[in-house]
C-alpha cells in the first residue's frame, strides 16, 4: 500500500505580529483535498520545531495540490485565518521511496501568500510516496483521523506489546513455633497458615497438631510476574470461632532473594520471625520454603490452542524451528457497532497474539471495509501451537474514553493452528468473524490474512513430534486440577493487568477474550457440540461396525464369501495380519492425500451448537458466576440439570451393573452362576489344548458370519448368562 508522507521538520525567520511587537503563535496545517492535519502550537516563537510525520492512504488522496499552511494561532478568526505563509505540492511531482533508500533529507522551502507573493519565512519539509514499510509510518499521525485528538491519537497507532515473564512461586509451609494464644485456657486451637500477594489469597489447612506449635508441610501456589515488585505476606491465625480469627503473628517476605530452581531439587528452608502488635516474651516463628518453580510452563491459555509451550526458565529453552509471518490484509462486511452523529460506524482494529509477543493494528476510522495490510512475524518453538487474531471496534476514540466503563466490542477471532500449515507456503484466505451474543450467533463480517510458517531445520521441527507437549515438569510432578485452573486465572489477571497499563493499553475486556477467559463455565450449547465430536470421531467404528453386520447378515453374498476367503488365507498365514492392516492404513492415508484441506479451518458455527440455540440456554452461558438471574430462572435451570444429571446417573448405573457383574462371576455371590463358569472354564482349557489355534480361530470366524439361516433372534446363550449375574443395586437405597 503506497502513502503520501509530509514530515514538517521546523520553521525560521517568522515575521512579527501586524503590532510589530510580539511572536507570533505557529503551527503548521497541512490540507490535502477535505483532508486535514494539524501540527501543536508554539506560543511567542519565531523559530519553532515540530518534527511530526503526517501520512495518508494514496488512494484516498482526491486532490491533485497539497497545501502545507504555517498560521498564527493567535490571529485565528480574521479575514485570512491566521495565514502567515504556505507552501504547495503537486501529488504527481512527489518523489517515490522505497526502503532500504536512506530517508529523504528535509529541504527549506520558500513560503507565498494566497496571491502568490513571496513572503518572509521558511519552513524545512520533507514529502515523499512511501509504503507502510516506511520507519516513519509507526509514529504517524493519518491524515484521515485528524479527528481524533486528545488520548485518543496514543489508541489508534499501531504497537508491538510483550507479556510479562510470569513464574510458579512454590511456598511450603513448614510449621511454626513459640505462637502465642490470647485465650491460654482453649485447649485445642484450630491455627492455619494465610499467605496474600497482590489479589491473591490463600490459606493452609488447619493443623492437625493441636497445640503452640503447629505444623502443616502444605504447598501453595502463586503466579508472580517479572520484576518481582509485589511482598509476599504471612501470616499465623486461630479459627476462634465460626467468623472470628485471632492474629497470632504476621511477616512480610520479599521475593527478590528466592530461589529459581528449574529442577524439583528441594530448596533451602528458612525460618522467619513472626510479629504480633501484642508485646510477647515468646520468639514466634514460622518455617518456609520458597521457589520460582521454572521448570514448568505457566499456563495463560487453555493448553489445546495454546500459543506457547515452553518452560519458565530460558536454560530449558530449546532453539527455534522457524518464523510464523501473518498479514493482516483487510476486512469486509463488518457491522456497525456503535452510534455516532445519528450514523452506526465501527473504528475496526485487529489484535494478534503468539507466546509472548502481542501485536495490535492501527485503527482504521470509521470503515466498514478496512485494509491493514500489516505484516509481522514471531519465532516458532513447537509447531503444535496457535496463533489467534481479534478484531474489536475502538470505542475510546473522541472523547469517549472519558467514560472509564466503555468497553472496546469484539467483532470476532480466529484461530490457526501451525500444524495444519504446510511448511514454506502462503495461506492467503478469508476467515468469517462469527460472535455469540445473549441475542444469538451472528456473522459480523470477514478478516483477510495471508500466513506463512518457514521451517529453518525440518529435522528438529519432526522431532518435535515425540517430545512431551509440556516441559517434563509436569509430568514428573503435575499439579492438580483446581490448581492448574485457579494459577491460570492468576496468569490471565497478571497479564491483563500489565498489558492494560502500556500506552496505549491492551484493555482487560480484550486480552480476557482472546486468552478465552470463562470458557470452561457451564454451558449446554458445549456439551451438545462435544457430544457431537464424541459422534464424529465414532462414526468411523460404528460404520465398521455396521459393514461387518453386513457380512454377517449376506447382505451380498459376493462381498461375504470374499471376506470368508481373506479371513482363512490370514488364519493359514498370520504373519499377513499385521503388515496387511499397516498397508491398508498407508494405502488410505495415501489416497486422502488428494482430498486434503486446502486452508486452515475458521470458526464453525455448526460444530459449536450455535444455529438455533434457545434464549434461555444463551441466558444461562451468558449468566455470571455466582448467577444474577431471578429465583425462578435458577429454579427452572436447576430443575433441567436435574434431568440431564438424571440420564447420566442411569448411564453410570448401567456400566457399573456390567462391571460388577464381571467381577461377580468368580465371587460366588450366585453360586450357581460361578458353579457354572468354572465348569465351562475347565472344559474350555481342555477343548483349547488339544485344538490346534488355527482350527479354532477359523471355527470361530465362520460361526460368526454364519448365514442367517443359522441365526436366531434371540440374545445368544453368554449374554443371557451374563445378564442374569447378580450387581450391587440390590444393596443401593
Amino acid at each position: 500500500m503506497h502513502y503520501l508522507y509530509v514530515r514538517v521538520v521546523k520553521a525560521k525567520d517568522i515575521p512579527l505580529k501586524k503590532d510589530g511587537n510580539s511572536n507570533p503563535h505557529p503551527f503548521v496545517e497541512v490540507q490535502l483535498g477535505n483532508l486535514k492535519g494539524l501540527t501543536f502550537h508554539f506560543e511567542h516563537k519565531s523559530s519553532p520545531e515540530w518534527s511530526q510525520v503526517f501520512v495518508v492512504l494514496k488512494d484516498r488522496i482526491q486532490s491533485r495540490v497539497l497545501e502545507v499552511c504555517l498560521k498564527d494561532k493567535s490571529r485565528i478568526g480574521d479575514s485570512d485565518d491566521g495565514l502567515i505563509g504556505k507552501v504547495n505540492f503537486e501529488i504527481n511531482e512527489v518523489p517515490k521511496r522505497v526502503p532500504p533508500d536512506s530517508p529523504l533529507a528535509p529541504q527549506w522551502y520558500w513560503m507565498e501568500n494566497r496571491k502568490g507573493e513571496k513572503v518572509k519565512g521558511e519552513l524545512m519539509l520533507a514529502v515523499w510516496i512511501g509504503t507502510q514499510a516506511d520507519e516513519a509510518f509507526q509514529e504517524a499521525l493519518h491524515l484521515d483521523a485528524t479527528a481524533v485528538n486528545g488520548d485518543g491519537v496514543a489508541n489508534i497507532k499501531s504497537k508491538v506489546y510483550l507479556s510479562p515473564r510470569l513464574w510458579y512461586l512454590r511456598v511450603n509451609v513448614i510449621e511454626a513455633q513459640e505462637l502465642e494464644i490470647g485465650n491460654k485456657n482453649r485447649l485445642q486451637p484450630e491455627i492455619y497458615a494465610r499467605i496474600t500477594l497482590g489479589n491473591v489469597v490463600l490459606r493452609t489447612k488447619n493443623s492437625l497438631s493441636k497445640n503452640v506449635c503447629p505444623s502443616w508441610n502444605e504447598d501453595l501456589m502463586f503466579v508472580v510476574a517479572e520484576p518481582f515488585e509485589e511482598q509476599l505476606v504471612l501470616s499465623v491465625e486461630d479459627k476462634v470461632a465460626p467468623n472470628k480469627d485471632e492474629l497470632l503473628g504476621k511477616c512480610v517476605i520479599s521475593l527478590q532473594d528466592v530461589e529459581k530452581r528449574v529442577d524439583f531439587s528441594t530448596p533451602i528452608s528458612k525460618w522467619y520471625g513472626l510479629e504480633n502488635s501484642k508485646v510477647s516474651k515468646l520468639n514466634s516463628k514460622v518455617h518456609l520454603r520458597l521457589s520460582f518453580d521454572g521448570g514448568y510452563h505457566v499456563l495463560d491459555e487453555l493448553t489445546h490452542y495454546s500459543s506457547d509451550l515452553k518452560a519458565t526458565s530460558k536454560e530449558l529453552w530449546k532453539p527455534s524451528i522457524g518464523v510464523l509471518e501473518l498479514g493482516i490484509l483487510n476486512a469486509q462486511g463488518l457491522s456497525p457497532m456503535k452510534n455516532r452523529d445519528g450514523c452506526g460506524i465501527t473504528d475496526p482494529y485487529c489484535v494478534a497474539k503468539y507466546g509472548q509477543k502481542w501485536i495490535r493494528t492501527r485503527t482504521i476510522i470509521n470503515s466498514f471495509n478496512p485494509n491493514w495490510n500489516e505484516q509481522y512475524t514471531w519465532e516458532v518453538f513447537d509447531p503444535c501451537t496457535v496463533i489467534t487474531i481479534g478484531v474489536f471496534d475502538n470505542c475510546h476514540l473522541q472523547g469517549e474514553d472519558k467514560n472509564d466503563k466503555a468497553k472496546d466490542s469484539k467483532i470476532g477471532k480466529v484461530r490457526i493452528r501451525l500444524s495444519t500449515l504446510e511448511t514454506n507456503r502462503v495461506y492467503t484466505h478469508s476467515y468469517p468473524l462469527i460472535v455469540l451474543t445473549p441475542a444469538g450467533v451472528k456473522k459480523m463480517g470477514e478478516i483477510q490474512l495471508a500466513v506463512r510458517f518457514s521451517c529453518s531445520s525440518l529435522f528438529n521441527m519432526l522431532a518435535m513430534y515425540s517430545q512431551p507437549l509440556l516441559p517434563t515438569l509436569h509430568y514428573l510432578h503435575p499439579l492438580t486440577y483446581y490448581q492448574i485452573d485457579n494459577l491460570r486465572h492468576q496468569a490471565t489477571q497478571i497479564v491483563a493487568t500489565r498489558l492494560s497499563r502500556a500506552e496505549p493499553p491492551l484493555r482487560r475486556e480484550l486480552v480476557e477474550y482472546m486468552l478465552d477467559v470463562g470458557s470452561n463455565t457451564w454451558s449446554i450449547r458445549r456439551c451438545k457440540a462435544n457430544y457431537v465430536r464424541i459422534a464424529g470421531i465414532l462414526t468411523g467404528l460404528i460404520a465398521i461396525c455396521k459393514w461387518f453386520n453386513g457380512i454377517c447378515t449376506w447382505k451380498n453374498p459376493f462381498t461375504t464369501v470374499l471376506v470368508h476367503i481373506i479371513f482363512f488365507l490370514f488364519v493359514c498365514f498370520p504373519r499377513l495380519i499385521l503388515s496387511s492392516m499397516f498397508v491398508i492404513v498407508f494405502f488410505i492415508g495415501t489416497w486422502n492425500y488428494r482430498m486434503r484441506p486446502r486452508k486452515p479451518p475458521h470458526m464453525d458455527i455448526k460444530l459449536s451448537q450455535a444455529e438455533r440455540v434457545p434464549w434461555d440456554e444463551l441466558d444461562e452461558e451468558f449468566d455470571t458466576f455466582p448467577t444474577s438471574r431471578n429465583n425462578d430462572a435458577v429454579r427452572m435451570r436447576y430443575d433441567r440439570l436435574r434431568s440431564i444429571g438424571s440420564r447420566m446417573q442411569a448411564v453410570a448405573g448401567d456400566l457399573a451393573n456390567q462391571g460388577e457383574r464381571f467381577y461377580n462371576l468368580l465371587t460366588w455371590r450366585d453360586p450357581r452362576a460361578t458353579a457354572l463358569f468354572l465348569i465351562f472354564c475347565l472344559v474350555a482349557s481342555v477343548v483349547l489344548y488339544v485344538t490346534p489355534f488355527t482350527v479354532l480361530v477359523s471355527l470361530m470366524g465362520f460361526y460368526t458370519m454364519r448365514h442367517p439361516k443359522f441365526r436366531e433372534k434371540l440374545p445368544s446363550v453368554p449374554l443371557s448368562f451374563f445378564r442374569r449375574l447378580p450387581a450391587k443395586t440390590d444393596s443401593l437405597l
